[in-house]
């Protein structure tokens, strides 16, 4: 017999796991997600990718404001679940909620535990220019992703890959991983691993600001945060008192360029051709391929660099 199973997520990392928990034919009694947040223009209540995911299935979805409180136990105990899934649900949950599956708690989490356990864990790891990252399944524990673990699998990381792309293969990694697991678990195939915590490395969620460009670091530094806060929160620098946001860019190789970046200040622009607008950094340069202004739309650099002169420099507001 399949365990009967709650599910808890949020974002659309967290659908295909469930998802392939409806195709396995495992009983899921509910899912639990955070609750509708005001988003876009309008700021309009929108609700969770998890959420759709799971009235679309007919299931019952709880989205408390707070995990700690004898209504959400008393909640999830009237599911009886015998065993809870997690995926992204953004929430450390408490004991009383970790005692009422008798077969315990699972988390899908997107890095190879124990490093970068917290939230953004994809962005982070391409912030930091590594070039190998995963997923591993863990038993949850009261901390912070410091549960044993269960299954692991590694993936390589290429050079220009972006957060959300990187997201989407890791999500996709983590439900084929999922039944294995559980299965794994439950017939003793699987013995779950203690972490080495020596080992640890803790990161923080991402802000709006996480993305600020500093022209003062290198072209490949620069290069990484670019592509790790896309599409969230995203790269952004300031062209006098607008802000400039920037979605994809490259490490410029023209040594012609680089030579006339050598003798820039870092944020000044240095060429703008068909192809990209290029930028000085505090060591080589990078060339900016999709931007957007704060009144405009997403643009490609060959579509919009006339706007933009040569020696104009980008980075902090103008007061």
């Amino acid at each position: 017999m399949k365990p009967r199973i709650l599910f808890m997520g949020t974002p659309e990392f967290a659908v295909p796991a469930l998802l392939k928990l409806f195709a396995g034919q495992y009983p899921v009694v509910g899912v639990v997600c955070q609750p509708d947040r005001p988003q876009g223009r309008h700021m309009e209540p929108k609700a969770p990718p998890v959420k759709l995911s799971a009235l679309a299935h007919g299931l019952p979805v709880l989205q408390p404001e707070k995990v700690r409180t004898p209504d959400f136990e008393a909640a999830v105990r009237s599911l009886r679940p015998e065993m809870i899934v997690t995926a992204a649900y953004g929430r450390i949950l408490p004991p009383g909620i970790l005692a009422v599956p008798p077969l315990g708690c699972l988390n899908v989490h997107a890095s190879l535990l124990p490093a970068y356990r917290g939230a953004a864990p994809i962005q982070w790891c391409l912030i930091r220019g590594e070039t190998v990252t995963g997923v591993t399944i863990m038993k949850m524990d009261e901390g912070m992703d410091t549960g044993d673990i269960v299954l692991q699998r590694a993936v390589a990381i290429s050079e220009d890959i972006d957060a959300g792309t990187l997201g989407e293969q890791l999500a996709a990694l983590g439900a084929e991983m999922l039944p294995e697991a559980i299965e794994g678990l439950l017939s003793g195939r699987l013995q779950p691993m203690p972490q080495d915590h020596a080992l640890a490395t803790a990161i923080t969620p991402m802000t709006r600001e996480s993305g600020a460009i500093g022209w003062t670091a290198d072209a490949r530094t620069i290069h990484n945060l670019i592509r790790g806060t896309y599409p969230w929160p995203g790269a952004y620098t300031w062209c006098q008192d607008r802000r400039l946001k920037v979605y994809k860019a490259r490490i410029c190789t023209d040594q012609e360029i680089l030579a006339a970046a050598a003798r820039m200040t870092p944020g000044t622009i240095c060429q703008c051709g068909r192809q990209a607008i290029s930028v000085a950094c505090g060591s080589g340069a990078v060339d900016l391929l999709e931007i957007q202004t704060e009144s405009g739309k997403k643009m490609s650099c060959c579509e919009c660099a006339h706007n933009y002169r040569l020696g104009q420099q980008l980075g902090s507001k103008v007061k």
